[in-house]
């Protein structure tokens, strides 16, 4: 199901009867063109078949991806329009958006990954096989500087600092930062540079550092599907995305003693109090050790 049942005629029912501007009606096909793709990718080729955990995986891939709170909310809307239409002209016989729920506003404890399970993500990369340098070297990068998976999409050749073992990061606000990258994950992008990105390299290609198959910059999704392929091959049976490596990035750093404020600049944190969630981490992380452990925990 890669184009989703009545799409046309929603569009058309947006336009004509709810009157919407030809702007509007163009976004909300966009996100259910979007919606169809992904529902295709997870082989669900009939639409009776959607649920709202299908719903709520998709929306969560979204977040992960770092998309705007409002263009996730714009995609709800998109999403709750459709089905319903679906369900007045018949083409379903149940709205599988009314018991999906909006993500709250509030802030949540990032998942984070142990050492071990990251070990085991790299670990599954195949380097012999083609790009499995460059997936090696992506998935280091994100592990060794925090990035967001956005600025590792735009990360370029004049952003990386080889000789002093620093990377200049460009966030949210082109606000630049600097930050180690570590030896592990720079003799992986120089493994990559000098053996499989020439192999990459299209007439378009700029100073792009990681490039997809056709020699441009990865998309944000593109690079949560790499992702997302070897957690899958690394057998941990957990969720991750991009983001994932950069809570474990941080979480890690204070679970090894750095200080609140270091890991602040290294994440590109405007305000301290959004660096002061990973705390709250590594406190459930102590509460599950205790509980894991402790013999009265035990007992129970």
């Amino acid at each position: 199901m890669d184009t989703l049942p009545l799409l046309d005629e929603f569009i058309a029912h947006l336009r004509l009867e709810r009157t919407l501007s030809d702007n509007t009606a163009a976004s909300y096909r966009f996100d259910l063109v979007r919606l169809g793709s992904y529902l295709h990718q997870q082989g669900l080729a009939d639409c009776t078949r959607v649920t709202a955990d299908h719903l709520s995986a998709y929306i969560r891939a979204l977040h992960d991806v770092e998309f705007a709170p409002a263009s996730i909310q714009r995609t709800l809307s998109s999403l709750r329009g459709y089905f319903a239409f679906a369900v007045a002209e018949g083409a379903l016989s149940l709205d599988p958006t009314i018991l999906l729920e909006s993500p709250k506003s509030g802030r949540y404890l990032p998942a984070v990954l142990t050492i071990e399970e990251i070990e085991k993500i790299l670990a599954a990369i195949d380097t012999k096989k083609r790009c499995g340098t460059r997936d090696r070297a992506m998935l280091e990068t994100l592990y060794a500087t925090g990035m967001r998976v956005s600025e590792l999409a735009a990360f370029s050749a004049e952003h990386l600092l080889a000789d002093e073992g620093l990377v200049r990061i460009f966030g949210k606000g082109s606000k630049e930062r600097i930050v180690p990258i570590g030896e592990v994950a720079l003799d992986w992008i120089t493994r990559y540079l000098e053996t499989e990105r020439p192999l990459l390299v299209s007439q378009s290609t700029d100073s792009t550092i990681f490039l997809n198959v056709r020699g441009g910059a990865f998309s944000r999704m593109g690079i949560w599907k790499i992702i997302r392929y070897y957690v899958n091959l690394s057998g941990i049976g957990r969720h991750v995305s991009p983001h994932t490596f950069r809570h474990s990035f941080a979480t890690h750093l204070l679970e090894g003693g750095a200080d609140l404020r270091t890991v602040q600049e290294m994440l590109g944190h405007a305000n301290i109090v959004t660096t002061e969630i990973y705390t709250h981490v590594d406190r459930e992380y102590l509460k599950e050790v205790h509980r894991t452990f402790h013999p009265r925990f035990r007992k129970k």
